[in-house]
């Protein structure tokens, strides 16, 4: 059985600040997945004794990048996906292990005003190539931020947030492609009508609160993976971040 968990920490050092740690060890997961650690190399130094540490770092400073700490150390790991255009905001680690691919991804947000759409749509199209490239070895298990709520049941209020960023018809309709093209959204395939469920709320408006939240973190797997789900879990109760972390259990 192997336990992974994917958290968008929001800026890694803030939330070491805020329990990190405490929930890093508590969650004793065998892969440990983080979006926007908002780092450069040498800004911290983490102490998590029994893992092998992997970072991604942002060409700019205190933006985006992903990290991965693992206890088994991979085959092999690479960063980002191979695409000169895509590659400079350390958004993407994959690891290599015996049976399957695991990747922790940050998508790129669409932004106010919808200014990165249009490259949010080739770096959708790109990243899905790139799975389905390593599919062709071994199944995947991918996980992260990837900012877009799939469906209506996905975030709190969908009618006023139509056509704004991670809700936008393009956004949604590629998260469909993905899943059609053979992956599973894992919380879904366990809960496939829990609302209320969401894993980002925003800092404005006591969202937290009222629980005015969206469901943008995910863990999907390879369709030949479906047989070994466990089980999956968004663990709203953890705070130190603006995202709470998601889990996935697999056999």
């Amino acid at each position: 059985m192997m336990r992974l968990i994917s958290w968008n920490v929001n800026g890694l050092r803030a939330c070491v600040g805020k329990g990190f740690l405490e929930y890093f060890k508590r969650a004793d997961a065998d892969v440990f997945c983080i979006q926007e650690s908002k780092l450069q190399e040498g800004q911290i130094d983490l102490p998590l004794e029994g893992y092998h540490q992997y970072w991604n770092y942002a060409e700019k400073k205190g933006y985006s990048g992903t990290a991965m700490f693992t206890r088994q150390e991979p085959i092999s790991v690479s960063y980002g996906i191979g695409v000169e255009e895509h590659d400079h905001e350390g958004r993407v680690i994959t690891a290599e292990f015996e049976d399957y691919y695991v990747i922790t991804c940050y998508t790129p947000n669409s932004q106010d005003g919808l200014a990165r759409l249009p490259y949010r749509m080739t770096w959708e199209d790109a990243f899905l190539a790139y799975l389905k490239g390593l599919e062709q070895k071994k199944p995947v298990i991918f996980c992260g931020d990837l900012n877009v709520a799939h469906q209506e049941i996905d975030l709190k209020n969908p009618k006023t947030n139509r056509n704004n960023a991670g809700f936008t018809d393009q956004e949604r309709e590629k998260f469909t492609n993905l899943l059609n093209a053979g992956f599973i959204d894992t919380f879904r395939y366990f809960y496939p009508d829990q609302a209320g469920i969401y894993s980002w709320w925003s800092y404005r408006f006591r969202a937290r609160e009222k629980n005015a939240g969206w469901r943008i973190d995910y863990f999907c797997v390879s369709e030949s993976l479906k047989d070994r789900l466990i089980s999956a879990a968004i663990h709203t109760e953890v705070t130190g971040s603006d995202h709470c972390p998601v889990e996935l259990v697999i056999s």
